[in-house]
């Protein structure tokens, strides 16, 4: 018979929780435990939290502070919490969730069961069609500035649950670890990285912008991924002033709109573009902006469409120059395209969704790679790029599905190049 706590919390929720946790993988926190030796004592491990948890004595321990570096030079700050806390938050999450789901616009995209990405681009790939000018919104430094007492707030509107508003404060004000050491509290914010994050964040704009929208802009359609958001207006006028609209509302959320990434684009026909000079956005890692393309018939048109932003095709490069493919001349072929074929089918089933030829580059370069491995791997043709280039050919034309970039994009390195 479980034994009787101040909080209703079953053994099953937390090992549910941790199964979901290990699926997801992860870091290790400050304790530097890793999932493997958590699991070394697992049975010991998740009867201490549960006991903790559901007796009211469960406190975080501080999160983990990392630096991934951005493209632009900067940083993005991410907080890794331990093992225990991760399994802690999924058991929250796994109970609030159903609460706050059916309460979320349809437009919000992020993190959210049976929504993707890829919804998002391909909704506001439909929108920018049918309207002229988007508003392309950044918030500057969300995560990081989310205001306590307004989170809470919102949390509170939809359950009294005792054991999850303790525990979502306790989590809003966990103390953050830097790489140096030093330990600083939290009085703003709620870490990326973090598996309960997501779903406060997207409570916290449902709030700040979603409802505020509905009510105040009902005309205007927009998407949201986490705090990645396109509206679409229908003049410039409209968009100028939905903007002013959205910085105020913003601040009264003690939220503000970053001055140099917050956009007005138009999205039509390329013979206007001279009149307004911004004709592109960045939305999920694709680039929107008027392209030469070809309708079901064959014929040409120019559209407003997503292909793979340089950001992302170069981030991808950069990955795959990592590989060092070139140098692993212990592995066959076979040994490759098992290895990186898992990355290489994400990314070409992401960002070849709606305009494939922008994933082109990426496989030339792939290809490229796999040549420089050849030479150092076959002695035949060892050194000699114009012979390597003809025998990866032929391989593709035997074996068409070994690469899944070949596979997906149906673009083959040819034998007489």
């Amino acid at each position: 018979m479980q034994e009787a706590k101040p909080f209703q919390i079953s053994k099953l929720q937390v090992w549910e929780a941790f199964k979901k946790v290990k699926a997801n993988r992860g870091a290790a926190g400050v304790d530097g435990q890793s999932l493997a030796e958590f699991e070394e004592d697992l049975k010991r491990n998740l009867y201490k939290l549960w006991n903790r948890l559901s007796s009211g004595s469960y406190f975080p321990s501080p999160v983990r502070r990392v630096e991934i570096p951005k493209s632009d030079g900067r940083v993005r700050p991410l907080g890794i919490p331990t093992v225990a806390d991760r399994i802690a938050q999924m058991v929250v999450k796994h109970t609030l969730e159903p609460l706050l789901e059916p309460h979320f616009h349809h437009d919000s995209y992020g993190y959210r069961p049976g929504k993707s990405a890829l919804d998002a681009v391909g909704v506001a790939r439909q929108r920018c069609w049918k309207r002229a000018w988007v508003l392309d919104l950044d918030i500057k430094g969300f995560f990081d500035n989310i205001d306590h007492k307004l989170m809470l707030k919102a949390v509170q509107h939809h359950t009294d649950c005792r054991w999850i508003l303790l525990y979502v404060e306790r989590w809003l004000k966990c103390p953050v670890q830097y790489p140096d050491g030093t330990i600083k509290a939290s009085n703003l914010g709620t870490p990326q990285g973090g598996v309960i994050s997501p779903l406060l964040a997207n409570l916290f704009l449902h709030y700040a912008f979603d409802v505020w929208m509905r009510k105040n802009f009902p005309e205007v359609q927009f998407e949201r991924y986490a705090d990645d958001v396109v509206c679409h207006c229908v003049s410039e006028s409209e968009a100028k002033r939905l903007r002013v609209a959205i910085e105020s509302r913003l601040g009264e959320c003690q939220l503000e709109l970053h001055p140099e990434k917050t956009k007005i684009v138009f999205c039509k026909e390329q013979s206007r573009q001279g009149h307004y000079p911004v004709y592109s956005f960045d939305f999920l890692g694709f680039t929107f902006r008027p392209r030469l393309a070809k309708n079901k018939y064959g014929k040409f048109f120019v559209g407003f469409l997503p292909a793979i932003s340089n950001k992302a095709a170069k981030s991808i490069k950069d990955e795959m120059r990592k590989w060092r493919i070139h140098r692993r001349s212990d592995k066959s072929l076979e040994d490759l395209s098992r290895v990186i074929n898992p990355k290489i089918r994400g990314w070409v089933n992401y960002y070849a969704k709606f305009f494939k030829s922008g994933m082109f580059r990426i496989s030339q370069v792939l290809n490229r790679m796999i040549t420089k491995w050849a030479m150092r791997k076959l002695k035949k043709i060892k050194g000699q790029q114009r012979k390597a280039t003809h025998w990866l050919g032929r391989v593709a034309e035997r074996k068409p599905h070994l690469f899944a970039h070949w596979q997906i994009l149906k673009m083959l390195p040819a034998a007489g190049q």
